[in-house]
């Protein structure tokens, strides 16, 4: 076998325009073949699969009915785009894909003018769409021109708050606005929540499958003499299936539910939208994630995301590992402190696989909350169940938390509630991108009174600072941790409470003191084995938490050496910051002392493996091992060195 399929009509397909020589039976011939492609090239870069195969004729079908890049195609989240971009002229680059320097695993606009859009968290296309409705009927973009919007969303990413804000606002402003409700019952988890049971309810009823030819909601789409009969056959139709269409108050015509996998159904309804749609129309459309892919379909995820793997039979190549890795440790540690107390529940925001909290669910699913892609939500709801009287742990992706931040401010922080989130993919994340680093949450959190913030160095650590949050009833806290396998290091049985503010000593040194918070720690003893073979020993110490922070141990280290570097892999304004203020408000500085913090360069890093990330970022062994040299004045030693 050759390791990539034959594919002899897909390979005539340079740009969108070669689909409109195509009929539409060798249409379905190129989804056939765009589907193996897919797969073959997810095979060898790893990454998200089920989504992409979920919409592959849906993507054949927007591509040959419009005129893209004219018209502006938006994909919701982003991870189900592969096929659009093989289809996009960039199938040369398809198996770059999540590589260093290679394609981004998202719509990217400075990729393609076939990504109008950049989108790798949920829920934006529609309020994206919207825009460059707006902004062609106002004239923008003359030189080229605006087409039509399209927004593709999954049914995940409908619910989302900003969903229903941007439909809201579309119905009001009556653009011609079109929208591809890609329902596939399915996010990363299943969805969940009323608006899921609503979808079911809308395509599950026998009379409304009996008369949905009838009921497509296209009313404004017939010729005038039969709009008012039409109509009013459909809402008979609809208030005997359903009980009415949700979509339609928001001032949308909907048009569905029709079958996502059959070019039949999805070619003549998009050539009548965009021929006669008018207004903002809402095209609800059934896929099943992973179609066409047994693997896949019969994976508990859909084969959402996925190391390299065999295509014959799905099994992933990926290397065993002989560590633990940080989510999982989390969610062990937490089912220890849960058997112990009641109180303690669990929320996560449409992640529970992602957060470990997929065990918490199995063991105590009273207690666990999966409130969809719904961040804002799932902090206010944390913040209640705390003001109730219960020990929640919200746990979520740093650049999740992100979408929540107004609520953690005001539902959490002002009321000085004692929420206890969970950040998980703290730091650089790898083939994700800058779209999923954790580089934020230190600042953004560290800066709101009364916050506790820790980062976790090792996985041992990690146990603790989960225990240390259940015991913490005194305000909001917060403990970081990374993607990936933990260090190795010798495991508690259980974890203890730390002493809040306070560090740990890692070893005693002289002239330079190292202060790391995180897990770039064992960066730094690395750097130091390095820094022995000069002479060089410095001091270091696990800082623990930025917030409140140890000042007796800093003031001590700044005291006793001639430099203090901080070490963390977070950005400006973070931990480094904030023993820079305490430096400067006791003085410090007035005595003469060198200080360097270590953080993410102040510049989004493109996707690569985590190692060359943080090599971009100049925060590995080799970077700190320089700083050191170099802030005790041996910076040329070290270069002939």
């Amino acid at each position: 076998m050759t390791d990539r399929p034959q594919t002899p009509l897909l390979d005539k397909v340079q740009t969108p325009a070669d689909l409109k020589r195509f009929s539409d039976s060798e249409l379905r011939q190129v989804a056939d073949e765009l589907r193996a492609e897919t797969v073959s090239t997810v095979s060898v870069t790893g990454g998200h699969l089920g989504a992409g195969l979920g919409v592959v004729e849906l993507t054949v079908a927007l591509h040959a009915v419009f005129d893209t890049p004219r018209d502006k195609l938006i994909w919701d989240v982003g991870h189900q785009s592969y096929p659009h971009k093989i289809l996009t002229g960039r199938r040369d680059r398809i198996r770059t894909l999540r590589q260093k320097d290679g394609l981004s695993g998202f719509t990217k606009r400075s990729e393609s003018p076939y990504d109008p859009f950049g989108a790798a968290h949920s829920s934006t296309s529609i309020s994206a769409a919207l825009g460059f409705a707006v902004a062609r009927d106002l004239g923008g973009r003359i030189d080229s021109g605006l087409g039509d919007a399209i927004a593709v969303i999954g049914d995940g990413s409908m619910s989302a708050g900003m969903a229903f804000e941007a439909m809201n606002n579309a119905g009001h402003l009556k653009k011609r606005l079109i929208v591809i409700l890609n329902d596939n019952e399915m996010s990363i988890a299943p969805p969940v929540g009323a608006l899921s049971s609503y979808l079911s309810r809308l395509y599950a009823g026998e009379p409304f499958q009996e008369f949905k030819a009838a009921a497509k909601g296209a009313v404004s789409l017939l010729p005038p003499p039969f709009r008012d009969g039409a109509k009013r056959a459909k809402d008979l139709l609809k208030g005997f299936a359903v009980g009415g269409t949700l979509f339609e108050a928001l001032g949308f015509s909907y048009v569905g539910p029709i079958d996502g996998h059959d070019l039949d159904q999805l070619l003549p309804v998009l050539r009548t939208v965009k021929a006669r749609a008018t207004g903002p129309m809402l095209i609800h459309v059934i896929t099943k994630k992973g179609k066409g892919y047994a693997p896949a379909e019969a994976a508990r995820d859909k084969g959402h995301a996925t190391a390299k793997f065999d295509v014959l039979t799905g099994v992933q190549k990926k290397a065993p590992s002989n560590t633990p890795n940080y989510t999982s440790v989390f969610a062990r540690a937490l089912l220890d402190e849960a058997a112990r107390d009641s109180r303690i529940c669990a929320v996560t925001a449409a992640m529970p696989d992602g957060t470990g909290l997929n065990l918490f669910a199995e063991r105590y699913p009273s207690r666990c909350f999966d409130v969809g892609i719904a961040e804002q939500h799932g902090v206010t709801f944390s913040a209640a169940l705390a003001a109730g009287g219960m020990r929640p742990f919200c746990a979520m992706y740093s650049t999740f938390l992100q979408r929540g931040y107004d609520q953690v401010v005001h539902d959490v922080a002002i009321q000085r509630l004692p929420v206890r989130f969970a950040i998980d993919r703290a730091g650089l994340v790898g083939a994700d991108g800058a779209t999923h680093a954790g580089a934020f949450d230190v600042a953004y959190l560290s800066n709101l009174p009364g916050f506790v913030v820790m980062a976790a160095a090792d996985e041992a650590e990690l146990v603790h600072m989960v225990a240390t949050a259940a015991a913490h009833d005194d305000g909001p806290i917060a403990f970081r941790f990374p993607r990936g396998d933990g260090t190795g290091v010798t495991m508690p049985e259980r974890g203890v409470p730390l002493e809040i503010g306070k560090g740990r000593m890692i070893q005693q040194g002289k002239r330079v003191a190292i202060l790391s918070f995180g897990t770039r720690l064992s960066e730094v003893m690395t750097a130091c084995e390095a820094l022995s073979a000069r002479g060089v020993t410095p001091t270091v110490a696990d800082a623990r938490f930025a917030k409140p922070l140890d000042r007796d141990l800093i003031l001590q280290l700044a005291r006793d050496h001639e430099a203090v570097i901080t070490v963390e892999e977070g950005a400006i304004g973070g931990f480094g910051s904030h023993v820079a203020q305490l430096l400067a408000e006791e003085g410090v500085f007035d005595t003469g002392l060198r200080y360097r913090s270590m953080v993410l360069p102040d510049t989004f890093i493109d996707h690569a493996n985590p190692e060359d990330m943080y090599a971009t970022a100049g925060l590995n062994a080799a970077d700190i091992e320089a700083k050191v040299l170099q802030v005790l004045g041996v910076e040329v030693l070290a270069r002939r060195g």
